[in-house]
């Protein structure tokens, strides 16, 4: 009888668990209905359209109400910018003008989500210090260009990563970065000394989430050819991270700042 007790214990505390993984996932809402702007350009190099071409099969899935540009004058319509619930901008470099920079600026204050992945959103429109603030991070340098390295799960709580472990992605590049370290980070690279002595154990974030006024703001450093996303992890950090800017106008603001560093001065 004892052992039978034992076993209905362990199957409900299995179930229970289960159910609370999946809760915790379900967190990270479809966009069925979300009204999405794709925005794509610049540097030929980084084959934006290749990318629009990867993301646009699974927005369909989803249900999403797509519009795609290939003009940064999308952001000067203002019916269409407050109308949007996500902006997924690949856009490598490129000058972007005063009253289009200013309209993504203005949208994404007033709640419209912004979302990107490697040079498409973080190396965007260098001369625009307004843009850089609101992403949180702009490109600086991949040391060795293609290669392999590993990615860490540094926030296992978050619905964006949760049931994800660390992993390797191959042939592509580790972008080092300057950041906002009041962004929430939720996966980090560590860089080795073999390309550039000076890096050598400086950990930098790949995946992180912030705010922008009432505009949720999503950034992930890995992408720098399709092939990339073939990474069942990175495809999901892509995924859920997107799903996520996307709920800026239905969900509560998250409080995120946590600053890195110690402001207490000690004796």
């Amino acid at each position: 009888m004892l052992k039978t007790v034992r076993v209905a214990f362990l199957i409900a505390f299995c179930f229970a668990a289960n159910l609370s993984s999946f809760a915790q996932i379900s967190k990270i809402p479809c966009l069925k209905g979300k009204k999405v702007l794709i925005v794509y350009g610049g540097w030929g190099g980084h084959n934006p359209k290749a990318f629009v071409d990867k993301i646009v099969p699974w927005l369909k899935a989803e249900g999403a109400d797509l519009t795609i540009s290939t003009s940064l004058d999308s952001y000067t319509d203002e019916k269409l910018m407050a109308e949007t619930d996500l902006v997924i901008q690949s856009w490598t470099m490129g000058d972007i003008s005063k009253e289009q920079v200013n309209g993504l600026l203005k949208a994404v204050r007033n709640g419209t989500g912004l979302a990107g992945c490697h040079g498409g959103i973080g190396d965007s429109f260098r001369n625009q210090a307004e843009y850089l603030y609101m992403v949180g991070g702009q490109w600086a340098a991949h040391p060795g260009g293609k290669i392999n390295y590993e990615v860490n799960i540094c926030d296992t709580e978050d619905p964006i990563t949760d049931d994800l472990n660390d992993f390797r992605v191959e042939n592509t590049e580790q972008y080092y970065m300057l950041v906002d370290p009041n962004s929430k980070v939720l996966a980090t690279t560590t860089f080795s000394g073999e390309h550039n002595s000076w890096i050598d154990g400086a950990v930098m974030p790949v995946a992180w989430k912030k705010y922008y006024g009432k505009g949720r703001v999503y950034n992930l450093s890995i992408g720098h050819e399709p092939k990339d996303f073939d990474n069942p992890s990175v495809w999901i950090l892509l995924k859920r991270g997107f799903a996520w800017a996307a709920e800026s106008k239905y969900q509560v603001k998250e409080n995120l700042i946590t600053p890195v560093y110690d402001t207490k001065h000690k004796l």
